[in-house]
């Protein structure tokens, strides 16, 4: 009976032991695990990156679908260029009249298109027409 009694302690330490070497083994499996890079974009240039296709999307959800190239090549959302075109289109007429003012006036440099110069009076001029 003791014999039994031991072979069945030895058995049981057996055990143990082999639970022991499965918990150890599975430590050092998590340890193995592959490093997750991220598909977002995130930081200055995260547009870039985008729309070369290093990465998924920025950090704002934008995707290379969503993304063109300006007329300076920077990389821009398409929204945000339509809504640049948007506003200029809005002051160009002005923008172009101040422009024919100077050249009309011969002015160099900055010069202030204050109301009642007749800077302002000329540009106003053309930009009624």
């Amino acid at each position: 009976m003791a014999k039994v009694m031991k072979a069945m302690k030895v058995m049981k330490a057996m055990k143990v032991m082999k639970a022991m070497k499965v918990v150890k083994a599975m430590k050092a499996m998590k340890s193995m695990k592959a490093k997750r890079v991220s598909h977002i974009a995130k930081g200055r240039g995260a547009k870039a990156r985008v729309f070369n296709g290093k990465k998924g999307k920025t950090s704002g959800g934008l995707q290379k679908v969503d993304l063109m190239k300006n007329k300076a090549g920077k990389v821009v959302s398409k929204k945000a260029n339509a809504n640049g075109k948007k506003a200029y289109a809005r002051v160009k007429g002005w923008t172009l009249a101040v422009q024919r003012a100077r050249k009309v006036l011969g002015l160099k440099g900055y010069v202030a298109i204050k109301k009642g110069t007749p800077f302002y009076k000329k540009a106003k001029e053309f930009y009624k027409k």
